[in-house]
């Protein structure tokens, strides 16, 4: 079976989706915290990531992964793994506004470059799938090996 044909397409659709739609959701929250309640950007762009991340972790349990009730392993794994791309983002959105770039597109260009380390983190790590199963009965493994090695 090819690479394209094992990727869990639908899992990653509706992760892009809700990536987009939390695109929106932060950037929202951001303009609220920033242009309406005057926090200042380092501490509004803390909060906004944490109300997000905490969101999207449900979304992304329940909705892209499937599972029926989120689990706090899980979502201290998404923690660690939303701390990596919270550097990333924290880090764009807070240092191009420093070179006349709006905080709005400096937040937006922020997410676009924590994008890759969560879907590794999110695919292969939180949310992977368990390694496949063997098929043969107990104890049967070792008839065929050694019926193999008898060769």
């Amino acid at each position: 079976m090819s690479l394209m044909q094992r990727l869990p397409w639908r899992s990653l659709v509706r992760w892009l989706i809700v990536g987009v739609a939390f695109l929106g959701v932060g950037t929202a929250l951001l303009y609220v915290a920033v242009g309406l309640l005057h926090m200042p950007l380092v501490v509004a762009t803390v909060v906004t990531a944490e109300v997000v991340l905490l969101i999207r972790f449900l979304i992304n349990d329940r909705w892209v992964f499937g599972y029926r009730f989120p689990t706090w392993r899980r979502l201290w794994q998404f923690h660690a793994a939303g701390a990596g791309g919270f550097a990333v983002w924290w880090v764009v959105t807070n240092v191009l506004p420093r070179f006349g770039i709006h905080y709005l597109i400096a937040s937006a260009a922020g997410s676009g470059s924590s994008m890759f380390l969560s879907i590794v983190t999110n695919f292969f790590w939180i949310w992977r799938k368990p390694a496949a199963q063997s098929v043969c009965p107990e104890g049967r493994e070792n008839q065929i090996a050694e019926a193999s090695l008898g060769d």
